[in-house]
C-alpha cells in the first residue's frame, strides 16, 4: 500500500551559486517542485510515495523521473508531454540564503496536466492525498487537481495541503486568494507559513492556526516562521517548538517542502488522527520536522537536500 500520494509540480530549480563580471548570476540545476520534495523527504524516512504529475518529453523530464525513481517515489503517475518544455524556475539567493523564484512556465509540463490522465489506481492505493496550490494556478490542471481531491476525500482519504504561494505565477492577487482559500476548505492536515497567513488573513502565526482551525474543518495546522520555528494547534493543543539552531544556511529552497514531508512521517508512524493528538505528541512531530527541515538549509537544493533518518536523530539527540 502507498502511504502518501501528491499532486503536483515537479521541476527544475536553477539556483544562483555566483555571479560574473557583468552581474548575470552563474546558476546550478537542482531538481524540485513542492510536492516532489515533500515526497522526498517521506521516502527518506521510509514511507512509500509516488507522484501524480507531468513533465516534458525532454532532457530535464527524463533526469527528473529519474532522479525520483532513485529517491524511492514511485514514478508510474508521471506523465510526459511532448508539446511541453518541463518547468523551471529560477532562484535567486539573498545574503540570508533567502529566495526569489521566476519562472519559465508559459505553459509549463506540469500546468497541462489533465484529469484523464490521473492514475487513479495510485489514490485507491493510498492513505494521504498531499497538493499545493501552483497547480491550481492554470487549466487543465486546476481541474485536475480539484478532481483528484473530490475522489480522494470520497475514498476516505487524508488530505495534506500546503498553500506554497508564489505570486508571480497567479494572474492577480485576488485570484491567488481565492484558490488558497479552496484549498484550506478541503485540507484535514495544513503546512502554511506565516508569510501566507499574513497575505490571506492579517493575522500572526498563533491567531491565524486558530482562525484556520476553526474556520475550515482543518484538523491540525503546522505554521512555519522561518527562523522563528514552528507554530502547532489541533483541537487539544497549540504551541510553538523553535528552530533547529546552531546551523549555516546555505540555501533553504524546499525547506518547508521537507518540513512537511518530515511532519506527515511523523504523524503517519505515530498511528494516530490528527485531532486526537496531545501537546507532547505534537511537539514530538514538530521538534523532528524542524530538525530535518534546518539541516537541510546547510546544503543546496529541494529533493537533493533531504537529510538522512540517522542524520536527524542524532541532531535531536544532541539537542
Amino acid at each position: 500500500m502507498t502511504d502518501v500520494v501528491a499532486l503536483g509540480e515537479l521541476l527544475i530549480d536553477f539556483t544562483c551559486i555566483g555571479s560574473d563580471a557583468d552581474g548575470y548570476p552563474t546558476m546550478a540545476a537542482h531538481p524540485g517542485g513542492a510536492p516532489a520534495n515533500y515526497l522526498a523527504a517521506l521516502a527518506r524516512f521510509g514511507a512509500h510515495t509516488a507522484l501524480l504529475g507531468k513533465v516534458g518529453e525532454d532532457t530535464f523530464g527524463r533526469l527528473l523521473i529519474g532522479t525520483l525513481r532513485k529517491a524511492g517515489v514511485e514514478t508510474r503517475g508521471i506523465a510526459a508531454d511532448a508539446a511541453t518544455f518541463t518547468t523551471l524556475a529560477f532562484v535567486t539567493l539573498d545574503s540570508t540564503g533567502n529566495r526569489e523564484f521566476s519562472f519559465a512556465r508559459k505553459p509549463g509540463a506540469d500546468t497541462c496536466l489533465s484529469f484523464e490522465e490521473l492514475d487513479l489506481s495510485l489514490l485507491d492505493e493510498a492513505k494521504v492525498l498531499h497538493f499545493g496550490t501552483l497547480s491550481l494556478t492554470n487549466e487543465p490542471a486546476r481541474s485536475a487537481t480539484r478532481k483528484a481531491v473530490e475522489y480522494a476525500k470520497a475514498k476516505g482519504k487524508l488530505i495534506s495541503y500546503d498553500p506554497n504561494l508564489r505570486k508571480p505565477l497567479w494572474s492577480s492577487l485576488e485570484e491567488a486568494r481565492t484558490q488558497l482559500l479552496w484549498g484550506l476548505s478541503q485540507a484535514d492536515v495544513v503546512k502554511i507559513s506565516d508569510e501566507e497567513v499574513e497575505f490571506l488573513f492579517g493575522l500572526g502565526p498563533e491567531e491565524g492556526a486558530r482562525h484556520i482551525l476553526s474556520q475550515y474543518g482543518v484538523k491540525l495546522v503546522f505554521v512555519t516562521c522561518g527562523g522563528e520555528g514552528c507554530v502547532f494547534k489541533n483541537q487539544n493543543a497549540e504551541g510553538r517548538v523553535p528552530a533547529l539552531s546552531g546551523i549555516t544556511v546555505v540555501d533553504t529552497t524546499g525547506a518547508g517542502d521537507i518540513f512537511g514531508g518530515s511532519a506527515m512521517w511523523k504523524l503517519l508512524s505515530l498511528g494516530k488522527s490528527p485531532e486526537t493528538l496531545n501537546a507532547d505528541e505534537l511537539r514530538q512531530v514538530v521538534r523532528f520536522a524542524c530538525t530535518s527541515a534546518g539541516l537541510s538549509t546547510t546544503r543546496p537544493g529541494g529533493i537533493s537536500s533531504v537529510p538522512a533518518y540517522s542524520e536527524v536523530i542524532r541532531r535531536l539527540e544532541e539537542e
